[in-house]
């Protein structure tokens, strides 16, 4: 095979990376054109939900702020799913859950138990906590490894936990 010396001098085709905001927009227009009506949808609400705020703040989202929207989304529609299923409504629940996972698509990958448990004796000991009262401490070093990627309420109450054991080890350590 014989290459042309035109495609040996110029570099490949790199694509401009695309912002989230961008990208969901891309997926918007695939899914009209392929008939997917809940993906079309689910994403429309969801640039929707990105407009507000960017009207509200005034200026474009970052990526991190669209992507607090989206984990806002999901944490929306997985609030109606309890709702929904408690009410006797599985067929309400069932689309708010396959919206949950068309956005989740959208979201970076979420921690295994064992690396939620890592990061919060991480972040113990990074931040110096020896008691409850620096769970704010240790929340501030964990809120930004965990954004999107673990429950917030879920986190804290490792950190409880991770905190009362530090405490108590402590305490037992200076009485013998």
């Amino acid at each position: 095979m014989v290459m042309s010396s035109d495609r040996l001098t110029r570099p490949p085709e790199v694509p401009e990376p695309v912002s989230l905001q961008e990208q969901i927009q891309i997926d918007i227009a695939v899914s009209m054109r392929s008939g997917h009506a809940l993906r079309r949808d689910v994403l429309r609400m969801a640039s929707s939900a990105a407009y507000t705020v960017e009207k509200k703040q005034g200026r474009p989202l970052t990526d991190d702020e669209m992507l607090g929207v989206l984990i806002h989304e999901v944490k929306t529609r997985r609030e109606s799913v309890i709702a929904f299923h408690d009410a006797g409504r599985q067929d309400l629940a069932d689309k708010e859950a396959s919206e949950i996972e068309i956005l989740s698509g959208y979201l970076p990958r979420a921690l295994t138990e064992d690396e939620i448990v890592a990061l919060v004796a991480e972040g113990i000991a990074a931040s110096g906590a020896t008691s409850a009262r620096d769970m704010g401490k240790v929340m501030g070093w964990l809120s930004p490894r965990t954004k999107g990627r673990a429950d917030g309420k879920h986190v804290s109450e490792l950190v409880i936990q991770g905190l009362a054991r530090a405490d108590l080890a402590a305490h037992d350590g200076g009485t013998h």
